[in-house]
């Protein structure tokens, strides 16, 4: 038997060291993680849960240290005006922009209006010149691309249906034909899994095929897409060409999950990078429905809701299992060691939080 000095003090610990909630490790990741001022991806992520409220780690608005530290601009010329833009990546290999217009469409999705004022190095740059930048760049390839994601997202929510602007080609893009052909994109992409679920395939494997050719599995890429939906106009055009692309998402929850499961048990030296991949799916998924609803006025139906009960579990059971392993802990460790996972644990926890966050109070357990 203990002392009872000792067991008291273990009772003590046991109290002031309680077991953490899926949810407290998700957040304490995010913003503990997302906050370096040197890392502005990192940043971006950061605001993706906590908008306009979240701060680097030196007191600054997240945007603003994005800006003041890497974005850079080319003079305007022979009546070109001024190009702001961001490297895909900083010199030491930090990633800053590693797909086209993240960093603005993360400002625009926080809620700062366009006539919002950034502290630039040269001196302030407003919201409404950087999607300017964005419109000269931009190329309507990227509705059929896998890294086009954000700048459709972006795009969406600065154009009406019937909206037009010029590219820096010269071309008249049209934002009713993009984002067509975006939904396009994402029905081929996504044709594989369709077929698997109408032949009532328990699982379509994943082999970085169609949609999972794309960053996160598509995920953004759905976003994307399905917001531009908010407009009644396109809902009715869309109709049941939408609703199919909703249920490949519910029928993935089980194809992956499925095939997570498995990979815990058949590669354990890999348990660390597969429950990550879990947090990420399992994340991405909930953030990807819950914009939807919010956006759209999407109302799941009683089986769609059971589903989104199950995608919460299973992301608090991944997250769990995660926190575990240490992983959590000791990300800088793990940083020097092996940085694109430790990247994903940071950017992947917002992305869970902001989804678990999203369907909270929503009559979803």
């Amino acid at each position: 038997m203990l002392p009872p000095s000792v067991a008291l003090l273990g009772l003590v610990l046991s109290a002031a060291s309680p077991t953490p909630t899926a949810s407290a490790v998700l957040h304490a990741q995010c913003r503990t993680h997302a906050a370096d001022p040197r890392n502005p991806w990192a940043l971006a992520h950061g605001m993706d849960l906590d908008g306009k409220a979240f701060r680097a780690r030196d007191g600054r608005p997240a945007p603003d240290a994005i800006v003041a530290g890497f974005l850079h601009r080319e003079a305007a010329d022979a009546g070109r005006p001024a190009r702001f833009y961001f490297d895909a990546f900083a010199p030491d290999g930090t990633p800053v922009e590693p797909h086209p217009a993240l960093q603005v469409k993360t400002f625009l999705l926080a809620g700062h209006p366009l006539s919002h004022a950034f502290p630039a190095a040269w001196g302030p740059v407003t919201l409404r010149e950087l999607v300017a930048s964005l419109q000269q760049d931009f190329r309507p390839a990227l509705a059929t691309s896998p890294d086009g994601a954000w700048a459709l997202d972006a795009l969406s929510h600065v154009l009406k249906p019937g909206g037009s602007f010029q590219n820096g080609a010269g071309e008249t893009v049209r934002i009713d034909a993009v984002m067509d052909a975006a939904l396009g994109t994402l029905e081929a992409a996504d044709a594989e899994l369709a077929a698997g679920m109408k032949a009532g395939r328990p699982e379509v494997p994943k082999n970085k095929q169609g949609i999972y050719a794309h960053p996160c599995g598509g995920l953004h890429f759905f976003q994307a897409v399905a917001g531009w939906a908010r407009f009644p106009s396109v809902r009715k055009a869309w109709g049941a060409r939408l609703d199919a692309q909703v249920d490949v998402l519910m029928y993935r929850l089980g194809s992956e999950g499925r095939q997570y499961e498995a990979a815990l048990v058949a590669a354990p030296a890999f348990r660390i990078p597969v429950l990550v991949q879990m947090v990420k799916f399992y994340g991405h998924w909930l953030e990807a429905l819950g914009r939807y609803r919010d956006e759209t006025g999407w109302k799941p139906t009683p089986a769609q809701a059971r589903a989104v009960t199950e995608a919460r579990a299973a992301l608090e059971r991944a997250t769990l299992r995660l926190e575990a392993t240490g992983a959590f802990r000791d990300t800088a460790a793990l940083a020097l060691k092996e940085p694109q996972l430790a990247l994903d644990l940071v950017g992947d926890a917002c992305h869970a939080a902001r989804g678990w966050d999203l369907w909270a109070g929503a009559g979803v357990k």
